[in-house]
């Protein structure tokens, strides 16, 4: 990796979202502190100028932008296990799967169950959003060790493990309503009281996953500089 890359690319991505984000951060401190705020019209328009000579403002800069390239580096992490989509994998991959990321979901599915199509459409949909879980799936039919030893009897069967243990599991759809027609919102609810999704920051914006995205790209740029950057 060059560092000179990383911090030039970072930088350029630092002015326009970065600032505007911390400056918003910026104001949260200074309600926090008690401190007046400087215009009325803050809230309105931000002087990028002028706030880049204050102190407290850089340093926030400075944090947000070292916090971004971190979840970038995580997010390519968690990428190169084989997260951020949905999977099928083989009886001989199932424990290497399950053990090595701290929390996977695997659906168990038979080829010609319509219930278990409705499924694979939803965990599809979540895969992409929840990065920090692995999603996979499994034909029954040619996994009959983990069947009989995980004791599925009934598909779909969605098993939920953590750290390669099986804490929980869905069974049809008994715990979705019971019926066909549930919507991905309504599982992916299920999924994060039950421990396996991770509920998203209500300060998280379509903005703020902008910019991890934005910072992905840049750190596999920066890992790969022979490759096309248009």
């Amino acid at each position: 990796m060059d560092p000179d890359s990383v911090r030039s690319t970072l930088s350029n991505l630092a002015f326009g979202n970065v600032m505007a984000a911390a400056a918003r951060d910026y104001q949260k401190e200074l309600l926090a502190q008690g401190k007046p705020q400087a215009s009325s019209s803050f809230n309105q328009e931000v002087d990028l100028d002028e706030l880049m000579d204050d102190p407290e403002l850089e340093k926030l800069h400075a944090d947000r932008i070292a916090a971004l390239k971190k979840e970038a580096e995580k997010r390519e992490a968690l990428k190169r296990q084989g997260h951020g989509e949905y999977r099928e994998i083989t009886e001989g991959d199932f424990l290497g799967e399950v053990t090595s990321s701290e929390k996977v979901i695997c659906h168990f599915y038979h080829q010609e169950f319509y219930r278990c199509k409705i499924m694979d459409k939803h965990l599809k949909s979540l895969a992409p959003r929840h990065i920090g879980t692995k999603f996979v799936k499994l034909d029954a039919e040619n996994a009959p060790f983990f069947i009989a030893k995980l004791g599925v009897k009934t598909l779909p069967c969605v098993i939920l493990f953590r750290k390669g243990i099986a804490v929980d599991r869905l069974v049809g759809f008994q715990d979705l309503g019971g019926k066909d027609d549930f919507t991905t919102k309504t599982m992916e609810v299920l999924l994060i009281k039950k421990g396996i999704l991770s509920e998203k920051k209500e300060d998280e914006d379509e903005e703020d996953d902008g910019n991890h995205e934005n910072m992905c790209r840049a750190v596999r740029s920066s890992m790969n500089p022979d490759s096309d950057s248009d």
